[in-house]
């Protein structure tokens, strides 16, 4: 890091990016309904993309659940950031991530828990899986943040293995992008073509229009 970045205690002109994971598992109890009507149990999680050690620059993660339980706000100091419960519906899941460096604000995630099956999950052996990408940026990180971003340690790839395949979802998802731009194109060229049309219409009306008004002059 040269000297010439460091202003401000923050090291300018950089930009870091940390991929990371947010989602959640469910397992349907079936007819084993606990007592309080509880109908799944539940797993909510934040892990990085990479198998890397996030707690180098994580200080700690909050994940804020429903009001409905006891204590909706549980916080996680250590890997692996999750937590497990139980429950019967689905809710947004804050999931609020504080770094080492008080300085560096701290980065909120939200994700909807989901317990029943849809287009937008997978379900593994029993287990629903809904998981998203996402990604963390540092702009000008502090100076006591940029070396912990920089040198962060391997972890054990256990804990960073993704139950989503996110490069087949990267490859759907540019395939859609390149379909979507095709028919964009199309249809660009079809409005093109249309307004040409308009443009020549009006423009042989204005010039029947002239004609008609020079013919009634003589």
């Amino acid at each position: 890091m040269s000297s010439e970045h460091l202003q401000g205690g923050r090291v300018r002109g950089i930009s870091i990016v940390k991929a990371v994971v947010t989602g959640n598992t469910s397992t349907y109890l079936g007819g084993k309904r606990e007592t309080d009507g509880h109908t799944h149990t539940w797993t909510v999680y934040l892990k990085p993309f990479k198998s890397e050690d996030m707690s180098v620059y994580v200080k700690k993660v909050h994940f804020k659940l429903h009001d409905s339980y006891s204590q909706p706000m549980r916080i996680i100091s250590k890997p692996p950031y999750r937590v497990s419960e139980s429950g019967w519906g689905e809710f947004e899941i804050m999931i609020k991530v504080f770094f080492q460096d008080p300085a560096e604000k701290p980065v909120t995630f939200y994700h909807l828990l989901k317990l029943f099956p849809n287009e937008t999950v997978t379900v593994k052996d029993k287990t629903l899986i809904s998981e998203q990408y996402d990604e963390i940026i540092f702009t000008d990180p502090t100076s006591i943040m940029y070396p912990l971003l920089v040198n962060a340690r391997p972890m054990d790839p256990n804990l960073s293995q993704h139950h989503r395949n996110f490069d087949e979802l990267e490859r759907k998802s540019f395939t859609s992008i390149i379909e979507a731009r095709r028919k964009i194109k199309t249809e660009i060229a079809d409005l093109s073509s249309r307004l040409k049309n308009q443009r020549e219409y009006h423009h042989a009306l204005k010039q029947e229009v002239k004609e008609l008004e020079e013919n009634n002059k003589t």
